[in-house]
């Protein structure tokens, strides 16, 4: 080995590992690696039918302000779930979100309040709650009709017992 072979592979591991550096804040900053908390949300209807929904939950105001914006598709059955922490008046609306989605509006006891139905891709418009609510879920537009989902309906999230 040349004595020129130890600096050069220690240059070269440095060099590594500043790559390596710079992708991790890279793809942190981008995202990319967001811890993501899926959970299962249950719906149940006044028969005792039940739907299971597989939701990503945010409860964080930055995860709540960017939600599925930007995404290209939403596979059936799973859905995003907004914590809003306490119940409230909230407001929605569809810019850079390209997928059409259904927005279920449910109060802080688990009762779905309201039902906004194929939302607009791409709209700016306002899409308000109506109703003080703790929890938005989003799902693939048609899902609501499809299983006939009503305001009255009661919905639980995890373990816990449908309300």
């Amino acid at each position: 080995m040349s004595h020129f072979a130890a600096p050069r592979a220690f240059a070269l591991s440095r060099l590594v590992a500043i790559f390596a550096l710079l992708l991790t804040v890279a793809g942190t900053s981008a995202g990319v690696a967001r811890a993501v908390d899926m959970q299962t949300l249950r719906i149940e209807n006044q028969y005792g039918c039940q739907w299971e929904f597989r939701v990503e939950v945010v409860a964080l105001e930055k995860d709540r302000a960017r939600g599925l914006m930007f995404r290209k598709s939403v596979p059936e059955g799973t859905g995003m779930l907004f914590d809003f922490q306490r119940q409230q008046p909230v407001s929605f609306w569809m810019k850079s979100t390209y997928v059409l989605l259904d927005m279920i509006f449910i109060r802080e006891n688990g009762a779905i309040g309201r039902i906004a139905h194929d939302t607009t891709p791409l709209s700016e418009n306002v899409i308000p709650s109506g109703v003080l609510v703790r929890y938005v879920l989003e799902v693939v537009a048609g899902t609501a009709k499809q299983l006939q989902i009503q305001p009255g309906w009661r919905s639980a999230l995890g373990q816990g017992c449908v309300r």
